[in-house]
């Protein structure tokens, strides 16, 4: 089958004319109202797309900003939590140093406490001793001379005895 006998195929010039005739009205009925239209609202659309992404270069320098404020904050957070540390460090060296030399204090203040009473309480105990040594003395001079001295004769004796007698070994001893 010949194509020129298809009648889709087939020329016909008043079809032709036909057609043509509604493509130009066509064509100019979209120009006058669906064109212009058409291209307003892709110029619009293309105006809008230009802002958003005008507006998206804003905000991406914006966040870069406010990334880059925020990094130096953190960044002066942590220096300033740095320095609180380092002083938090230094006061509790100077709350031990404190410490100890109150408790090194307090352990001298006890041992002076402590010395003082022993060398009071080996006065005490000299004196006892001297006291003890005092009446021995009078005892036994009583017993040798055979007489009862008074008091004044008594006195003379012990201080006599007690300068006689060598404490010095005893008070070496107690220190």
């Amino acid at each position: 089958m010949p194509v020129a006998s298809n009648p889709l195929i087939q020329v016909t010039p008043g079809l032709m004319i036909w057609t043509i005739f509604c493509f130009l009205v066509t064509l100019y009925v979209l120009n006058r109202f669906a064109f212009g239209r058409i291209q307003a609202m892709i110029d619009e659309r293309r105006e809008r797309i230009r802002q958003a992404l005008t507006e998206a270069d804003h905000a991406r320098a914006e966040a870069r900003k406010l990334l880059e404020e925020h990094r130096a904050l953190i960044g002066r957070a942590r220096q300033e939590a740095e320095e609180i540390r380092a002083d938090v460090r230094r006061d509790a060296e100077k709350l031990r140093q404190q410490a100890r030399e109150d408790v090194d204090a307090d352990r001298q203040r006890r041992l002076e406490e402590t010395k003082r009473q022993i060398e009071a309480e080996a006065q005490r105990a000299l004196g006892q001793i001297r006291q003890e040594v005092a009446e021995l003395t009078l005892l036994a001079a009583t017993k040798v001379t055979g007489k009862v001295l008074d008091s004044k004769d008594q006195r003379r004796l012990i201080d006599e005895a007690i300068e006689s007698l060598d404490f010095s070994a005893l008070e070496a001893s107690s220190n």
